[in-house]
């Protein structure tokens, strides 16, 4: 068995594990709200349409922000079509995902489900076939209390107090020629500018999201994000980024090292945003909000799109996840939780259905998928401060990544309660032996060890016949000795060690 080593010290502090990095999104495509999040009649819907059973699913998640109504669906919807009478609203096309959308689901029953489900909002404006008056009307309808016609709108509508929106997105993906509004880094960071410009006078509370590129394969990556916040640096508050990882080709060892694209992505894209502030002599440093990303067998898309008409809510892109991709979605949190001193905000790409952690069937059940649960315990035990780990040991070749480290590892240390937590991954299709050196802090002692393992059964998924066949188990607790521990890390696997102060 080979073997790996780890120092963990409180000195070597990152910054806190902001609870926003454990987002999700929200988006009028496939079955995410029609269907997923919102069903009336179905037997655990309330008298608004609100799932019971997926708001449930989705507490549990520890989902802290949501961002809504896209994606793509955004760059051409009307705010307005969302609001009011159910029977007033009026269908459109939605070109984006070439469907009918019925906007019986808008922006009022969004902050009802936020509140039911306790999480944050954070809205999109659409910038691809809208403008500044339109972000405008939508932030005045979300955020001022009273007395104008838009704020007195919602409250005619029931909302009596505004829904206080702190986090907006300046639209979504411009850069992209499948956008409808598809833009130039010049034209969009023109429109950004003055759109963020107009909202603060309105809003000076609010913070605000600058569109990066789509993802980093764009031709355009990096001189985009260069040239918008040459428009908008001193208007908005974080750069947001996109990235999915496809496994359709089986190359199973290159889709395991995804994490090693994501921490290179994070850091092209604060280097560019930091030349920026360098260039401006601005002493004020972006974060990042990454949120779109998501394991994403995005291959099949096109023949989904392809086969079908103008249809509502359609069936789209609903993956069934496997045991090697919920080790993939730990290693990404693991990446982003490495860099919570410049990545603020982070969404997994969706909540319901569409490439999503919870699965549901019309007027059936809702399960979890198997990643769910690397999601669900890193939002529930990262808590405190992130600290800085530089593991030793093995390398394995890839195609896409070249040699790239079995290991890959985080720790977070709860300062109120003593405790530490490390996850850490073995990309490895051998077992792992990791020695951990805890003399940083003394008295500790390790309390659980939770692993997902994908090495037994590397395909295996949930379905509604058997929603728990892939699902975090529960190993032998190793002991800790003069601040040392030997742990074994399965093949495969997402491990959570868990440890806590010594009684006594």
């Amino acid at each position: 068995m080979r073997t790996a080593q780890l120092t963990i010290d409180p000195a070597f502090a990152i910054g806190p594990a902001d609870r926003r990095l454990f987002g999700s999104f929200v988006e009028h495509m496939g079955r995410c709200v029609y269907g997923g999040i919102y069903e009336p009649g179905h037997p655990a819907a309330d008298a608004r349409g609100l799932r019971g059973d997926v708001l449930e699913l989705t507490r549990e998640l520890g989902v802290s922000v949501v961002r809504y109504p896209g994606g793509n669906f955004v760059s051409g919807y009307r705010w307005e079509d969302g609001v009011g009478p159910v029977g007033d609203r009026p269908r459109r096309l939605d070109l984006a995902w070439k469907t009918i959308e019925t906007n019986a689901f808008g922006l009022d029953e969004f902050m009802s489900w936020a509140a039911e489900a306790r999480v944050e909002p954070m809205m999109a404006v659409n910038l691809g076939t809208r403008g500044v008056q339109e972000a405008c009307d939508l932030l005045e309808y979300a955020n001022h209390p009273g007395g104008t016609q838009l704020s007195d709108l919602r409250r005619k509508h029931g909302a009596e107090e505004p829904y206080g929106v702190r986090l907006w997105c300046l639209g979504n993906e411009l850069d992209g020629p499948w956008q409808v509004g598809h833009k130039t880094a010049d034209e969009y960071g023109r429109l950004a500018a003055e759109t963020a410009r107009a909202m603060k006078m309105i809003d000076p509370s609010i913070s605000l999201v600058a569109c990066g590129s789509s993802n980093r394969r764009m031709p355009t990556f990096a001189s985009w994000e260069a040239t918008v916040l040459e428009h908008t640096y001193q208007h908005v508050d974080y750069i947001s980024a996109h990235t999915y990882y496809d496994p359709s080709d089986g190359d199973r060892p290159s889709i395991l090292a995804s994490a090693v694209d994501l921490d290179n992505f994070i850091r092209d894209v604060v280097a560019t945003a930091d030349h920026v502030a360098a260039k401006r002599r601005d002493r004020r440093r972006l974060k990042v909000s990454f949120d779109e990303w998501n394991v994403w067998y995005e291959s099949r898309l096109q023949a989904d799109l392809a086969r079908r008409g103008w249809v509502e809510a359609p069936a789209l892109i609903e993956d069934d996840f496997t045991a090697v991709d919920a080790v993939v979605v730990g290693d990404l949190l693991i990446t982003l939780l490495r860099h919570a001193d410049r990545v603020g905000v982070a969404c997994q790409a969706q909540l319901a259905n569409v490439i999503a952690p919870i699965r549901t069937r019309t007027g059936g059940p809702a399960w979890r998928q198997s990643i769910f649960h690397p999601f669900a315990l890193t939002a529930r035990h990262a808590r405190g401060t992130v600290l800085r780990t530089e593991p030793v040991g093995p390398t394995y070749e890839t195609k896409r990544y070249g040699a790239v480290p079995v290991l890959d590892t985080v720790a977070v240390h709860d300062e109120e309660t003593g405790g530490l937590t490390v996850f850490a991954v073995n990309r490895d299709s051998a077992d792992l032996a990791l020695e951990l050196d805890l003399r940083g802090l003394p008295g500790l002692s390790v309390s659980s060890h939770l692993s997902l393992v994908a090495g037994d059964d590397p395909t295996a998924t949930n379905t509604e016949a058997e929603p728990d066949r892939v699902t975090p188990r529960q190993l032998p607790t190793p002991t800790t000795d003069g601040g040392r521990c030997a742990v074994r890390l399965p093949a495969v696997s997402w491990n959570v060690l868990r440890f806590s102060p010594a009684v006594g």
